[in-house]
């Protein structure tokens, strides 16, 4: 990139554009201490354009949110934590470009951010080329361990499979016929890779299985409507959707399905990806039913959620935050436990330098809204979450159908029985 294309970058993307010379793969103890004074900073990839968006663009004020709170009570080891967010504007290249700016130029402690997988698998070389860390706040398809990414959401053994168990058992439909539809990348591949072997070792046939993919930002989902209509009219046993679709698409399926009038009682959708934030303007009287299943619900119970919840409503009223104050979901919740992970580490640590920070992350735990106690061991980094099914209401919510009894240990794909 040449000077003149890299400040406008710089500038296009809100970051500074002081220390061009230092190298990104400086160690990070030099780095530190170089700016061993002032606020110590953060640094925030999620987009607010683009196809992510609408769900996306909420996590850079919850991350900021999470400061202030740490702020709050004195900052970490003497020094207040500055947040730094740019917009990757859900252009996958473009997260590493600026994960790459932040720890070169704004020189922060660890990044937070990324959606999708392909955007965190774009940081990923970044962050281990540099020894950085970043905290990746969604469910993920579990088949990545790397010293150098925080997953604190869950894999599928923790996730998706109970809920596909849900479905397939008494307690749900009886669930024998799979019409599985994903956006056209990492994710939704692996995890329906995953769930035809898995069906498999239950004795499902392949005839039981269709599997469909969109391209990212896909609209116009009548035809594909029309295939699962066909799918569940070939009989065979209930058939459900496991859909992966992101962003944008997911509303627009859904709109689609209310449209035909298909409900919930008829073929209901199992949306992995689907949070309460995609069902914002949408009538969901004819969507009751449909299922999401994530590690944070809004309508989970307990005081903790209570707390958050007016934390983050009146953080949106004090700050003119674009987003509403009455709607959280799963990856707001895991940025704001991101942060504080980070904080308790390096307080533990007594230190801002990755590899002393990573090596606190042992026996860490932290009261998650979700009403769990989130915890991480020295095994690998990931982190131990709850597990709630939850079920489409009238309210453009969902209701707790149910939940783990404690937190299951997060088990890498490789290792899923």
């Amino acid at each position: 990139m040449s000077r003149f294309s890299r400040r406008s970058f710089l500038q296009a993307t809100g970051l500074a554009t002081a220390a061009l010379a230092t190298p990104i793969g400086m160690p990070a103890i030099i780095r530190s201490a170089r700016a061993a004074s002032g606020p110590v900073k953060l640094g925030c990839l999620f987009s607010s354009s683009g196809t992510m968006a609408n769900i996306e663009g909420r996590l850079n004020y919850v991350v900021r949110m999470a400061a202030d709170e740490i702020n709050a009570k004195g900052g970490v080891n003497g020094r207040t934590i500055e947040v730094a967010v740019s917009d990757p504007a859900s252009d996958w290249p473009l997260y590493a470009q600026i994960g790459k700016q932040m720890l070169e130029q704004e020189k922060v402690a660890a990044l937070f951010g990324c959606w999708t997988s392909v955007s965190r698998k774009s940081v990923l070389p970044v962050v281990e080329q540099a020894d950085g860390l970043l905290f990746y706040p969604l469910h993920f398809e579990g088949e990545e361990n790397s010293k150098n990414v925080v997953y604190v959401n869950s894999p599928p053994a923790s996730s998706v499979l109970p809920a596909v168990d849900y479905l397939m058992g008494d307690d749900g439909v009886s669930a024998k016929r799979f019409f599985m539809l994903g956006s056209d990348y990492v994710w939704p591949r692996t995890i329906n890779k995953l769930l035809k072997g898995y069906w498999k070792s239950k004795g499902i046939p392949e005839t039981a299985l269709k599997e469909e993919y969109v391209p990212l930002g896909f609209s116009n989902f009548q035809t594909l409507v029309n295939q699962i209509r066909a799918f569940a009219d070939q009989g065979g046993g209930k058939p459900i959707v496991v859909l992966t679709v992101v962003g944008s698409s997911i509303p627009d399926f859904l709109r689609e399905f209310a449209n035909q009038g298909i409900r919930a009682t008829d073929i209901p959708v199992l949306g992995l990806d689907m949070v309460e934030a995609d069902l914002e303007g949408l009538n969901t009287e004819p969507l009751v039913g449909h299922l999401n299943c994530w590690a944070y619900l809004q309508n989970a119970k307990g005081a903790a959620n209570k707390a958050f919840l007016k934390q983050w409503a009146d953080y949106v009223k004090t700050k003119g935050v674009p987003f509403k104050g009455n709607v959280a979901i799963d990856p707001m919740v895991s940025a704001y436990d991101s942060v504080h992970l980070w904080a308790m580490a390096a307080a533990k640590a007594g230190s801002f330098d990755v590899p002393e920070v990573r090596k606190a992350f042992a026996g860490l735990s932290f009261d998650c809204p979700s009403g769990y106690k989130i915890a991480m061991t020295a095994e690998n980094n990931y982190v131990s979450r709850g597990v709630f099914i939850g079920s489409v209401n009238e309210q453009q919510g969902f209701d707790v159908l149910w939940q783990s009894k404690n937190t299951p240990k997060p088990v890498p794909f490789g290792l899923q029985g």
